[in-house]
């Protein structure tokens, strides 16, 4: 009679256990997309004394948390589960914030691949001596998120279905911005090579 807790080593050894294999996403069914708005997100915040730096005005890094959350919250809304921070493709500060300001951070997902997500992100204003005008612009940024399972492997996101002219546009501007970003990989990684087999690497 075969021991059923056998192993495939010495008769009556429990099987060693098998390393988990992460999923393969091209055998994940393909998920419905979901529309632009689905998962636009506006997180505001009164900025206080405590997040100014040295020069009086609010630190940059303070700013950079604000839009890391929030990106972090609409790619973790569109994807229906946990999404980590790939990149920070591109960060922009366009006018100082000031204590008092009542920020806005607006985010959406801009374009979508098979397991990562471009979320972009505008940054306004409204400053506290200033009431009745209208907001001004001080920040954006494009983030790269990744969904993950419970395991920390990627997993599969909904396709993002843009719903107007504009959304159209940030589509195939973030196109353009992984092909650029995919690009300057490449040529890092050769130069490095090319480096290291002339022996010139540090």
């Amino acid at each position: 009679m075969i021991d059923p807790s056998a192993g495939s080593g010495t008769p009556g050894t429990p099987a060693a256990p098998q390393a988990q294999q992460a999923p393969d996403i091209a055998q994940v069914p393909v998920i419905p997309g979901k529309p632009t708005s689905a998962a636009r997100i506006t997180l505001s915040h009164i900025m206080s004394a405590h997040d100014t730096n040295l020069l009086g005005t609010v630190h940059g890094g303070v700013v950079m948390k604000l839009v890391d959350d929030a990106a972090g919250a609409v790619a973790g809304r569109h994807s229906e589960g946990p999404a980590v921070t790939g990149a920070m493709d591109e960060m922009a500060f366009l006018e100082p914030v000031r204590v008092g300001d009542l920020l806005q951070v607006k985010a959406q997902v801009n374009w979508t691949g098979k397991t990562s997500m471009e979320v972009g992100v505008r940054v306004v204003a409204e400053r506290w001596n200033e009431a009745g005008r209208p907001a001004k612009q001080v920040a954006s940024a494009y983030l790269v998120f990744v969904a993950v399972d419970a395991e920390g492997h990627p997993r599969r996101v909904p396709p993002v279905l843009p719903e107007t002219a504009q959304d159209r546009r940030r589509w195939q501007e973030a196109q353009i911005r992984r092909t650029h970003r995919l690009a300057r990989r490449r040529a890092i990684l050769e130069l490095r090579r090319e480096r290291a087999a002339e022996g010139l690497d540090d």
